[in-house]
């Protein structure tokens, strides 16, 4: 197989330090990959001036980085991709990944989340692989993305529901290029206790939630959850912030949550973004996570770490979800503290239950981790270097 190349947005860290989806997803399928014998050489295209404690695994291939267009200069990219098929302005910040593709071996470019890098890999001597963690072609015509992908070799999609939702802004020659590589967890690193904790009569179920803390989330339908039950018997910890800097000021959604917390029967700790090292930690410390998204996640990383982790994950029944939670059972509709409120008091009311639950999570992610994923995405890479349907 060739060496693979991924590249990510420019001025995205490659590090441990945040919590971004796309670095999370690079680093899980090296780390598999890395296992198996004769795997490929993967790097990372990556920003001069970003983050030096990256992910180890993988080479970093380091590029000066051109000024970003800023909003006035997207529309007009915009405007001028729905005649030309091109997006100028993005398509000039790109050019700097790729200035030294001329002296790297024939090559597997991954583009995460960048439609307009693909059509500047030199297709003669390189494949170009886009790979979709969210909706990109939402503001392309189907006319301008058959023109930016022309020459893509497969558009790699994080769920069943995501490819779908690409596809409808495809023209129906390219639907045999879209592919399904599902994200997972490393099980290595996200690993359930050791020792089932035994709780003692009265003492409250540990209850999480993890991710961004901004209203399309919903870390407020949990804590809207915890006032329907108004029991003390639940101790939440909401562990995130707005974006990935923990040192950041608050925000009117975060400032909203604390103040409402004072006033739950149910303990409330807030702890800001946690780098990722010490993220297993944090949740080997919990029984259930809760994902209440309420907009349509493509995946949801976090429900396939919590139950990686060994715990109850109770999640939104919207977008990629159900595709990564173990138990059908455990969804919920996004946005409806009522139903979620239900299924915690389950949880309360069934201690055995919720640590058999906890216990099957941690099963389905072994069978369902990083290594079955790369597994997907390279024989997808090999059938496409050869020429055959994906």
């Amino acid at each position: 197989m060739r060496p693979i190349l991924h590249a990510i947005t420019p001025g995205d860290h490659f590090s441990p330090r945040t919590g971004s989806a796309v670095p999370t997803v690079i680093d899980g399928l090296t780390r598999a990959a890395a296992r198996e014998d004769g795997s490929p050489e993967q790097g990372v295209l990556i920003a001069e001036g970003t983050y030096s404690d990256r992910y180890p695994q993988v080479t970093c291939r380091e590029y000066a980085q051109a000024p970003s267009p800023g909003r006035g200069r997207r529309v007009i990219d915009a405007a001028v991709g729905t005649v030309s098929g091109s997006r100028p302005f993005q398509r000039r910040e790109l050019k700097p990944l790729l200035a030294e593709q001329g002296t790297w071996p024939p090559s597997t470019v991954i583009a995460h989340n960048l439609v307009q890098l693909i059509p500047l890999v030199d297709h003669t001597r390189h494949q170009a692989v886009l790979y979709a963690h969210n909706d990109l072609l939402r503001t392309y015509t189907q006319r301008e993305a058959a023109a930016a992908l022309a020459h893509v070799a497969l558009i790699v999609c994080v769920s069943s529901f995501l490819a779908e939702r690409l596809k409808r802004q495809l023209p129906g020659a390219m639907h045999r290029r879209v592919v399904v590589v599902p994200n997972a967890a490393d099980c290595l690193q996200f690993t359930a206790a050791q020792e089932p904790r035994t709780r003692a009569a009265g003492e409250p179920l540990r209850v999480a939630y993890l991710g961004r803390v901004i209203p399309s989330k919903g870390a407020d339908v949990l804590l809207e959850a915890a006032e329907l039950l108004g029991t003390a018997d639940l101790a939440l910890t909401v562990i995130g912030s707005d974006g990935f800097d923990p040192e950041a000021p608050l925000s009117a959604f975060e400032d909203r949550l604390r103040q409402t917390a004072p006033g739950l029967a149910s303990p409330v700790r807030f702890l800001p973004s946690v780098d990722r090292r010490t993220l297993p930690e944090v949740l080997r410390s919990q029984d259930v996570l809760v994902v209440p998204s309420r907009w349509p996640e493509p995946w949801g990383l976090t429900v396939s770490e919590g139950q990686a982790s060994g715990l109850v994950v109770l999640a939104s029944d919207v977008g990629g979800i159900p595709e990564a939670i173990a138990s059908p059972k455990h969804l919920f509709p996004a946005g409806d503290p009522h139903a979620l409120a239900r299924s915690l008091q389950e949880l309360l009311d069934d201690r055995d239950a919720a640590a058999e639950h906890g216990r099957a999570a941690r099963r389905y992610a072994e069978h369902h981790d990083w290594s079955l994923s790369w597994s997907f995405l390279a024989e997808h890479l090999a059938m496409a270097d050869d020429g055959r349907p994906a």
